[in-house]
């Protein structure tokens, strides 16, 4: 059987921790059950492939196991070929990709299914926010919260006539390294400012009114403490305010940067690129749309 999981870019600016986008750039997990039980086969090809491990550690085959003893059930012996297209370490949701492949095949193989919200809760355990894990396995855009009580989420079809282009840097960024220096409280006008614009995202979304996120996609929450991990970022959010796209944000936790734009807009998208480039910093461009689609098997 083959799964298809979406890349996913969180927070969208105001919506830190709170909100995510699946996009359709995917990896697919082709798995086999075999007959002993407990035995593991994983082949790795595109992203990861010298990299990633390919034994119990794997994440995958984590999230896979972990189905498996939440209902105190035997592993099955696995053979998992990974065709990862998701950049790692760059803020699109390549380990929630992983995380919802792994819960998903398992889900597959068992007698009595999970819920959704049961998969949720059994991803948030890895992730710890439910920001990327949501969108990737529900699609759209969603909105999403996770306290003592569970997991609730609202998804939002992408609105019409939206584009997006990544930009990657040449560089990786781990997600520990991008939250340790958050601070651990923020002013209260921060915090206001950050209600404020979400409210202005969560219209611009829902009303197709796409003239709105050019003011709803500012931040005082976790960009301006990311911008010294991220060289130009501050420059770039600056020349987005002054050009026709959208908007502009940090993907995930980057160090790519999404640029919300219309598709006439891809002359104003290479300006980004070639700042970066004078400032000696490479990157590449990937031209994506939101989906409304989740994971799924194809």
């Amino acid at each position: 059987m083959l799964l298809r999981i979406p890349a996913t870019s969180a927070n969208l600016g105001p919506g830190f921790d709170c909100i995510g986008m699946a996009l359709d750039l995917y990896n697919y997990i082709d798995f086999e059950a075999v007959d002993s039980p407990g035995a593991l086969s994983i082949e790795i090809c595109g992203e990861g492939q010298h990299s990633l491990s390919k034994d119990e550690t794997n994440l995958v085959y984590q999230a896979f196991s972990r189905v498996f003893a939440g209902r105190r059930e035997p592993i099955p012996g696995i053979k998992f070929k990974l065709i990862n297209n998701i950049p790692l370490a760059r803020g699109l949701g390549s380990s929630s990709a992983a995380i919802i492949g792994g819960i998903l095949a398992a889900n597959f193989l068992l007698a009595e299914k999970l819920s959704i919200e049961e998969m949720l809760d059994i991803a948030l355990e890895f992730e710890g926010h439910p920001d990327n894990i949501a969108p990737a396995l529900l699609g759209g855009i969603v909105l999403c919260t996770a306290n003592n009580q569970g997991f609730h989420y609202l998804k939002m079809n992408p609105p019409e006539g939206i584009f997006c282009t990544v930009l990657i840097p040449d560089y990786e960024l781990s997600t520990k390294k991008a939250r340790d220096i958050l601070p651990g409280t923020v002013p209260l006008k921060d915090a206001v400012f950050n209600i404020g614009k979400m409210g202005l995202l969560i219209n611009a979304i829902n009303t197709g009114n796409l003239d709105l996120l050019k003011e709803a996609i500012d931040d005082k929450l976790h960009q301006p403490y990311r911008c010294s991990l991220i060289p130009g970022l501050n420059d770039l959010i600056i020349l987005a305010k002054d050009s026709k796209v959208l908007g502009l944000a940090i993907s995930g936790a980057g160090p790519s940067i999404i640029i919300f734009h219309k598709n006439d807009d891809l002359d104003e998208v290479m300006l980004f690129q070639n700042y970066l480039l004078e400032k000696g910093i490479s990157s590449r461009l990937i031209n994506l749309k939101p989906v409304a689609e989740g994971a799924q098997l194809v």
